[in-house]
């Protein structure tokens, strides 16, 4: 009799198994669909840019003193630029085939993109850090110093006005269809939103208890800024158009990176905590995380690209273990 029960059982499980769906099979938001060794880069990495019709990735490896030149439809890196203190920030610029990166260490150089070798340099601007391009007006946006936004003509590579922020900034982002700047300003526990063409100060958007907001990225057409905050680790979702936040979910610690993601409407948090977040963004308004991926401690920032329909996770050497680019892919 107990041999019929355990008969019995064996089949009515293995008939449950061939029928019901398994988790297995749903495939994950994001996933590995290559890896860049980065060999002899270490310490810290701090931001990326692509040139998407090459295919190629710059990383400023920061605490390395190098800009990494990866080839991301071979899987290799095809250029390493020594001698750089402390890059931060790098645009590239296609039409003047320029690569353009600010460094900590107080200059902001030009790269001819064929070459690799440095084209401009602009001296005595202390803590370069993001860069933004105006593609429309044809001008380079950087962060730097004690709390300016420069305006850099790229082709002279020369600044031809800034504008005071009242602290250091960090990531800031432009409207393509519109004149304003959105600037996170930590110092101040502020978002500082621009008129670039007035080159002057629009509106203060205060975040009240929520500290140490480095991460930003814009829905325009959806009139969303979405904000990474570290104290607490949250992300913060404010309505552009009354400045007003609409939403504080949150998110993975040491956050230094976040994109959205217009296509699937989503939004990508990358942390040094180890992780990156994926949130859905659709209009419901909740900001449901749907996804907590590992990835490595430090890995606190990376680079979402709508054109590759990539998100590219920068890996520093940790434990012994090299630093690499994870690219991450959606099904």
């Amino acid at each position: 009799m107990r041999a019929m029960r355990r008969f019995l059982l064996a089949l009515g499980l293995a008939g449950f198994g061939s029928t019901a769906p398994s988790a297995a099979a749903v495939p994950p938001l994001l996933s590995d669909a290559q890896v860049v060794p980065l060999p002899g880069v270490e310490r810290r990495i701090d931001h990326l840019a692509v040139d998407p019709a090459g295919k190629r990735l710059f990383v400023a490896a920061l605490g390395n003193g190098t800009l990494e030149v990866l080839d991301v439809g071979g899987g290799e890196r095809i250029r390493s630029i020594a001698g750089l203190k402390e890059p931060q920030g790098v645009a590239y610029l296609p039409l003047l085939h320029r690569i353009v990166v600010a460094m900590r260490g107080g200059a902001v150089a030009a790269f001819d993109d064929a070459s690799y070798e440095q084209t401009a340099a602009m001296p005595n601007m202390g803590d370069a850090d993001n860069l933004r391009y105006d593609a429309a007006a044809g001008q380079l946006y950087l962060g730097y110093g004690e709390g300016s936004i420069g305006i850099i003509d790229p082709s002279a590579l020369k600044l031809i006005a800034s504008i005071p922020v009242g602290g250091h900034p960090e990531s800031f982002r432009l409207e393509e269809n519109g004149p304003r700047v959105f600037v996170n300003v930590p110092p101040r526990r502020e978002i500082v939103v621009l008129d670039r063409r007035q080159r002057s100060i629009l509106q203060h958007i205060p975040l009240g208890s929520f500290a140490d907001n480095y991460p930003m990225s814009l829905d325009e057409s959806g009139h969303r800024l979405f904000v990474g905050v570290r104290q607490p680790a949250q992300l913060l979702v404010f309505d552009t158009v009354s400045g007003k936040r609409i939403g504080a979910v949150p998110c993975v610690g040491d956050t230094d990176d976040l994109f959205f993601d217009a296509r699937r409407q989503r939004v990508y948090v990358i942390g040094g905590q180890g992780f990156v977040d994926v949130f859905d963004a659709a209009s419901s308004g909740k900001y449901d995380r749907l996804a907590h991926i590992a990835t490595r401690a430090g890995a606190r920032t990376g680079l979402w690209s709508t054109e590759l329909d990539r998100l590219f996770v920068a890996w520093p050497a940790r434990g012994g273990r090299p630093a690499e680019i994870h690219v991450l892919a959606p099904p």
